[in-house]
């Protein structure tokens, strides 16, 4: 059965498989992965990826054909990264998604590539400004639990 048919899942709960999926996924690829990162224009990635180079990858995970109908900002995070990929459950129908944005495929437990997206360099100064945005943000994230809250 998958995510999008099982009757007991609802769409945050689909969203939620898919985004630990790609986190899995990113951790395999040699990337370390942060969820919901906000960029500076406002808009927040459901998975940004950094990766040992400072390559910055930004995951859109869509959970339903509605989701993706009614949210049009993606084409905005080419802006906030390297490469951007959309990030569906298997049973999600991939022809209706645009084919410049990489495609991972996902649930609760891991992910793949199933089509790679073509790298598209950010200028060193937003660069900085992400990798500084993304340090920043894992590291609150970090003193917020509750065992290294000093």
């Amino acid at each position: 059965m998958s995510l999008n048919d099982n009757p007991l899942l609802k769409r945050p709960d689909v969203t939620l498989a898919v985004s630990r999926g790609v986190v899995r996924a990113l951790l395999d690829r040699g990337y370390i992965p942060l969820m919901e990162l906000t960029v500076a224009s406002g808009r927040r990635i459901d998975v940004a990826g950094l990766g040992p180079n400072g390559e910055i990858i930004a995951v859109e995970v869509k959970s339903s054909i509605e989701d993706y109908r009614a949210d049009q900002k993606w084409p905005e995070y080419f802006e906030w990264c390297d490469k951007l990929y959309f990030a569906t459950a298997s049973d999600f129908p991939h022809d209706i998604l645009p084919s410049e944005p990489g495609l991972i495929i996902a649930d609760a437990y891991g992910g793949e590539v199933i089509r790679e997206t073509q790298s598209r360099p950010l200028a060193p100064a937003r660069r900085k400004a992400m990798t500084l945005r993304f340090a920043r943000v894992a590291a609150e994230r970090l003193l917020r639990l509750p065992a290294v809250t000093p």
